[in-house]
């Protein structure tokens, strides 16, 4: 007799035709109010559309990613926050085909929602396979290949949720159509861009300091490969060849140029006459530029100009402490570890954190600046100082979310490291106030270093330990 034991794909199957024929039924509704030309209607967002976007939100943008971690950690909490995030998840997909208020044109948020909502289908029937620890058989042959599938959709629904929703934030407004949509793909492409370098660069500080030392490549080999390849891409889609050079066709083909110009150059400097790893200044330099380049950008209104400029002072500011931290703070250290691991903890300096946060600032403050959310907040008379702060927030909870996922997995990964034995200088411990032992900082191994070569000055070459008084114990005759 077949259970949900033995035939977990019946039940999951029912569920999945059953949500494909909703969205069909449902839809969004009529466009009957929808005034000719817009994409959307003028009533105000409904209380179900606002509990669709906060329930949505906190299923794919917190839960998925946190299940993530977890399922990565082996965690025993992964597949309770999986299931309660797909619950919600459902949930929130009917209610976003159910909403009263403003209604809405065809849209790619609502074309986009029916296969994020496969991957997520595809993903708890793997999920539930595996949970069954079939060994034997044909599902026992595939389990492998399922288990590189589950992990690999797991990555990828983080990276789907943030496009969903975006695009849901485009959709409720309206935005992104006609003359607008390329100026809008640009911010939010290039935004989203920012903050993703942000968010790797955070990994790579925290957790890839070991990944980075077994590939013998330089942190700038990577960044100088990227900055290259997006180059090339922006050089040839910045300006629709054999129409005219309209505005700012020329400033952005131009900033392609210079991408891949200058990410040749950081590849070629990422590597010394030896061939060993070498750090470069190229990445922040290109940060830098791109910086001064967007802060310079012509806009028709005052609200714009503002945030533009900051937004190009930021950028520009990110360039710039990720000079001063390769050459002043690191002085060219490739990696704080070595191949085998380590705690990298105690090597990371807080300087360190700053241009990573600025590129989740940049990336939040162009994402924010195109033309239509400028018009509409110009027109509510919401100033710049108040937008842009609301902005920085953003960036700092953003920033905060992904410290404490980073933490959850070095927690998991590394358990012994919550419990450190103290720290040894020379023959004795230190510890602190509160407990800890104290970890030596610059200034101690300066010392360190200076009392052993004041030592090694007043000891005379010719003087041999004294053999009676080896291991620290004299011999009696």
């Amino acid at each position: 007799m077949a259970t949900f034991r033995t035939r977990p794909s019946i039940s999951l199957l029912s569920l999945t035709t059953l949500l494909l024929s909703a969205s069909t039924a449902l839809a969004h509704g009529g466009h009957d109010k929808i005034p000719e030309g817009e994409a959307v209607s003028a009533e105000p967002l409904g209380s179900t559309m606002w509990a669709h976007i906060l329930i949505q939100s906190t299923a794919w943008g917190i839960l998925y990613p946190t299940g993530m971690v977890l399922g990565m950690v082996r965690s025993r909490f992964h597949v309770p926050v999986q299931v309660l995030a797909t619950a919600l998840a459902i949930v929130g997909y009917f209610i976003g085909h159910a909403h009263g208020g403003r209604q809405f044109g065809p849209n790619v948020h609502a074309k986009f929602a029916n296969w994020l909502m496969l991957i997520m289908i595809v993903q708890v029937v793997i999920g539930v396979y595996l949970r069954l620890h079939i060994e034997r058989g044909f599902l026992g042959k595939i389990r492998k290949g399922l288990v590189r599938t589950h992990a690999i959709l797991g990555g990828i629904l983080p990276v789907a949720s943030w496009v969903q929703m975006l695009f849901g934030g485009i959709a409720a407004q309206g935005f992104c159509q006609g003359d607008h949509l390329g100026q809008c793909a640009a911010h939010f492409i290039m935004g989203s861009a920012f903050i993703a370098y942000g968010i790797v660069l955070t990994l790579l500080l925290l957790n890839g300091q070991p990944f980075l030392a077994r590939t013998g490549r330089s942190q700038e080999f990577w960044d100088s490969l990227i900055i290259a390849l997006w180059g090339c891409v922006n050089t040839f889609t910045e300006h629709r060849w054999g129409g005219p050079w309209v505005r700012n066709d020329l400033q952005h083909t131009s900033m392609g140029i210079i991408w891949w110009a200058a990410g040749l150059v950081g590849i070629w400097l990422s590597r010394d006459r030896q061939g060993r790893p070498k750090r470069n200044l190229i990445p922040g330099i290109v940060i830098f530029m791109t910086g001064w380049g967007m802060s310079a950008h012509p806009q028709d209104l005052e609200l714009s100009t503002h945030v533009h400029s900051i937004f190009g002072y930021t950028l520009m500011s990110a360039g710039l402490t990720r000079i001063i931290e390769i050459s002043f703070i690191l002085r060219d250290k490739n990696t704080l570890v070595g191949p085998e691991g380590g705690d990298v903890d105690p090597e990371i300096n807080s300087f360190q954190y700053l241009p990573i946060f600025l590129l989740y600032a940049s990336g939040f403050l162009f994402m924010g600046a195109t033309e239509e959310q400028m018009r509409l907040l110009s027109d509510a008379g919401v100033t710049h100082v108040s937008y842009i702060l609301i902005l920085y927030s953003i960036s700092f909870l953003l920033f905060l979310f992904v410290l404490m996922l980073l933490h959850l997995y070095s927690a998991y990964a590394n358990p012994q490291q919550n419990n450190k034995n103290p720290v040894k200088l020379g023959d004795e411990e230190r510890p602190l106030a509160n407990g800890h032992a104290r970890i030596p900082n610059d200034i101690d191994r300066q010392s360190h270093d200076a009392q052993e070569f004041e030592l090694e000055g007043l000891m005379s070459d010719d003087e041999e330990p004294d053999a009676s008084k080896a291991n620290g114990h004299t011999t009696r005759s």
